[in-house]
């Protein structure tokens, strides 16, 4: 016996590739202003599930993409959710694309404040009539808030795309040993120390500004008291892990903790980055990485029929 993923897509695969997908262009009244979304759904009477694709770090916009580089990953997955009939809705978050003018100054920002606004998109979409249920997606930084508005809130299912296997201060001390001479590596593990306590410093070395600027501070110090680890335990909706195997963020041992009952499965995506695309010496595509994932998660709630908003999801024989 297992517990099994609900995504209640059972209902809306067999008419998916039929259907018209429609594009809205929707907001959301926020603390400080107004968020904008972009909701894609196949037209259809019936009710749907509907996926929120919460974002990266940094100024990653609804679409994936951020000044680093473009590759409009999470609208791909919006258009690969709606090819099988599952709605969904992705948005800027404060500080990148149309939420600017919520922070143009990131000492404004906080991990708390991305949860409050996560959160109240899923209440606005559990009150639309057209969906059934709300799942929740993040990638990277996005995994650990979608993990704390799950812990939180009823939904019907968590999916984490390429989350951390540790809290954010560790791999951050992890990635610049052996890339800082021995005094800067000390100087930015004192910076981190002190961040870690909820202490801002100044002066910073210019070669460590990039990292930890004055004004990215207080969001560093809400982000290092997170840890995604304990977020994700407190979470009771069934849950599925994304990750690379070649993904630094998350090592198979730490990600395998992970899996505390049978309600949570663990895909591994073979060579995969941090980003979920494999890296050129396996021959594999992004695209092949995007069909394993969609067989998968198809797989998983073609077989389910558990109530949404976090009901205890039904047994079945394995």
């Amino acid at each position: 016996m297992r517990y099994l993923l609900i995504f209640f897509l059972a209902m809306t695969i067999p008419f998916a590739q039929s259907m018209t997908l429609l594009n809205y262009a929707v907001t959301l009244e926020v603390l400080g202003g107004r968020l904008h979304g972009s909701l894609l759904m196949p037209k259809t009477e019936q009710p749907l599930p509907v996926v929120l694709l919460i974002a990266g770090s940094g100024p990653t916009d609804r679409n994936g993409n951020n000044p680093m580089g473009r590759n409009n990953s999470l609208k791909r997955l919006a258009q690969g959710l709606a090819g099988q009939g599952v709605a969904s809705l992705r948005y800027d978050k404060r500080g990148v694309g149309e939420g600017l003018a919520l922070a143009p100054d990131e000492r404004e920002l906080s991990v708390e404040t991305y949860v409050a606004d996560a959160a109240a998109w899923v209440r606005k979409l559990q009150e639309d009539p057209r969906f059934a249920s709300v799942i929740l997606i993040g990638h990277s930084e996005g995994a650990l808030v979608a993990s704390l508005v799950a812990a939180e809130q009823p939904v019907a299912a968590l999916i984490t795309l390429a989350g951390s296997g540790r809290p954010i201060d560790q791999v951050l001390r992890e990635q610049l040993q052996g890339r800082l001479p021995p005094t800067l590596l000390a100087t930015s593990h004192y910076l981190i120390d002190e961040l870690s306590a909820g202490r801002t410093h100044q002066p910073v070395p210019d070669a460590l500004e990039v990292l930890f600027r004055p004004s990215v501070q207080p969001y560093l110090i809400s982000l290092f008291r997170q840890d995604p680890a304990q977020a994700f335990a407190r979470v009771e909706a069934p849950a599925l892990i994304v990750q690379g195997t070649h993904d630094p963020f998350g090592t198979r041992e730490e990600i395998e903790r992970y899996r505390l009952s049978d309600a949570i499965e663990i895909l591994w995506l073979a060579d995969g980055d941090h980003d979920l695309r494999p890296r050129k010496v396996t021959g594999l595509t992004a695209a092949d990485h995007l069909r394993t994932m969609a067989g998968t998660v198809r797989d998983w709630v073609t077989a389910s029929d558990a109530e949404p908003y976090g009901s205890p999801p039904s047994t079945s024989t394995a």
